[in-house]
């Protein structure tokens, strides 16, 4: 199937359910995040910071409105921000967590390995001299740990990564339609996207816990490792039923594999 194929099924698919509605990411409206980011950016700066928050805030939202995005859009980021919320209590610097929740997708093109470092960069670019140094290194740290390359140890890192990954625990209609983003953004053949995933899965579901906090981990462990075996059964299936030559497997047929 060819990518461009794939692209009309997935919107299609997305029209249809409303494009993952506010009762999946968090009720939040666009004024809503415009209001919380400008707040938590001028809370955060020096005083003598000239970098205006609604600038900051206007550089921010083009990156998440690129057309590429299907998935790392201000829907994740709403859905990441309900999260952040639920766990506030037991996260020790909010300011620099939110933060980074904000900016750890802000660089997203498919293909390279290296988003999260750019990420990480462009923050601190905007940042500049405008908020305290140990603070914009901290949150540059925690944004570097959305990688997922390594168990985070230091505890806002380790509930970060956990916020980060809480979709995999969604209800599997919803897991099964972001996954339709996902590949939406990955723009190789399915076969390429499904090797790839595979090993995502796979590296996810070897690990004696996908969420490393108690927090998380009783919210969401047992329904993202449900999930992802699902996922991995279905993309079975889609191989043995021809891969690319097409598939009569309903549920990969919703998130666009093979329509």
């Amino acid at each position: 199937m060819s990518t461009a194929g794939f692209l009309s099924q997935t919107t299609m698919t997305a029209t249809a359910d409303g494009v993952r509605q506010a009762s999946e990411a968090g009720t939040w409206t666009d004024e809503q995040l415009h209001d919380r980011f400008t707040r938590l950016w001028r809370r955060c700066a020096l005083p003598s910071s000239s970098f205006d928050a609604c600038a900051a805030w206007s550089s921010l939202e083009g990156r998440y409105a690129e057309s590429h995005r299907h998935y790392h859009d201000k829907r994740h980021l709403a859905h990441c921000l309900s999260e952040f919320d639920l766990a506030f209590e037991r996260i020790v610097r909010p300011d620099q967590v939110e933060m980074a929740i904000w900016f750890h997708d802000i660089i997203n093109e498919p293909g390279r390995s290296d988003n999260e470092s750019l990420s990480a960069e462009l923050f601190r670019d905007l940042a500049g001299s405008g908020m305290p140094a140990s603070f914009v290194g901290e949150v540059v740290d925690l944004i570097l740990v959305t990688t997922h390359r390594q168990e985070p140890i230091d505890p806002d890192h380790r509930i970060l990564c956990d916020i980060d990954l809480s979709s995999l625990g969604c209800p599997w209609e919803c897991y099964l339609r972001d996954t339709g983003y996902l590949r939406a953004e990955f723009g190789g053949s399915d076969q390429e996207y499904c090797r790839s995933k595979r090993a995502f899965l796979e590296s996810m579901l070897r690990r004696p816990r996908i969420f490393v906090t108690d927090f998380f981990y009783a919210r969401y462990e047992c329904s993202a490792r449900e999930n992802l075996r699902r996922l991995l059964g279905l993309i079975d299936e889609w191989e043995v039923s021809g891969g690319e030559g097409g598939t009569d497997v309903p549920a990969l047929r919703t998130s666009g594999f093979g329509g």
